[in-house]
């Protein structure tokens, strides 16, 4: 498997991992020694098996929609859009660094959809995720 397939491949097997609401597979996914940060809440969480616990004290997994994979070699970008079911919807973007076909640094940063100011209307167009 090349290198640049390889980046696909493990950001496609999380998003099925958090959709499928596999705890096991998740874990297979990460390296045991895996850096997530989410500078939002400043929290940095070390170590597959903290993870772990954060992910199974979530209420509920969301469902993860790709928007768009892009990277090369062992960094890799994931905008998504996540619904955690109750049509509060965020916006999200991941840098993940992958070494040995394993997730070992997330960096995570989350928003939630804010109304345009109206100022800007005559330059804009609107869209969707």
């Amino acid at each position: 498997m090349n290198r640049e397939n390889n980046g696909v491949e493990v950001i496609n097997s999380l998003i099925t991992a958090i959709n499928t609401k596999d705890l096991k597979a998740l874990d297979k996914v990460f390296s045991e020694d895996v850096i997530m940060e989410w500078p939002q809440s400043g929290e940095r969480i070390k170590g597959n098996k903290n993870r772990s616990e954060i992910y199974k004290g979530f209420q509920s997994l969301p469902t993860v929609k790709a928007n768009r994979i892009q990277g090369s070699g062992d960094l890799w970008i994931l905008e998504a859009s996540l619904d955690y079911g109750d049509n509060d919807k965020y916006q999200c973007i991941f840098i993940f660094e992958i070494k040995d076909g394993l997730i070992f640094k997330e960096i995570a940063y989350w928003s939630k959809p804010f109304p345009a100011p109206e100022w800007r209307k005559p330059w804009v167009e609107n869209f969707e995720f």
